[in-house]
């Protein structure tokens, strides 16, 4: 009885037809009062592909697109973090500086500098409305770009901290 039971179909629930809007299958024979052969049955094509979902909107407001949870921001940061990072590394491996060091020698003027024209950079094209997401693709993509700046973030306070704390153990 238990494996007789496995084999068991369900009902097949019957529903009635709307005259106004009739659905045909090709394996169905033609019913009282239609004409099997005045209607034919229409195959989908499935070849074809369904269109890409529209873009969403992007505000390119001033307010919304220097929001907390905007996309600038974080992104901002990110970048300036990167390039910060890279380079305090390239120097302090070249010339032996430390990051304050690198800092009181003229460091700020670079910083200010570079902050100033990648802020700009970022910020025209999400103005012009353009997504961050609409141009990621492959290996870079925007949240590859944001968990990158999030860790050099994580990295530059890191180098800072271990310097600060080295710095004062000479002392």
């Amino acid at each position: 009885m238990a494996a007789s039971s496995i084999f068991m179909v369900a009902p097949i629930t019957v529903f009635k037809r709307n005259p106004a809007f009739p659905i045909r299958c090709m394996a169905q024979t033609p019913q009282s009062g239609e004409t099997g052969s005045s209607k034919q049955a229409i195959t989908p094509n499935m070849t074809s592909t369904p269109p890409p979902p529209p873009a969403p909107k992007v505000s390119s407001k001033f307010s919304d697109v220097l929001a907390f949870s905007g996309p600038a921001p974080e992104r901002i940061n990110g970048r300036l973090a990167m390039i910060g990072f890279v380079s305090a590394m390239a120097v302090e491996v070249s010339s032996g500086q430390d990051v304050f060091a690198q800092i009181g020698n003229g460091g700020v003027a670079v910083f200010v500098g570079t902050s100033m024209v990648l802020t700009l950079a970022s910020l025209v094209p999400l103005f012009k409305g353009v997504s961050v997401q609409s141009k990621s693709s492959g290996l870079m993509t925007s949240d590859a770009e944001l968990w990158n700046g999030r860790v050099a973030m994580l990295g530059l306070v890191a180098l800072a901290f271990t310097e600060y704390v080295k710095g004062s153990a000479l002392v």
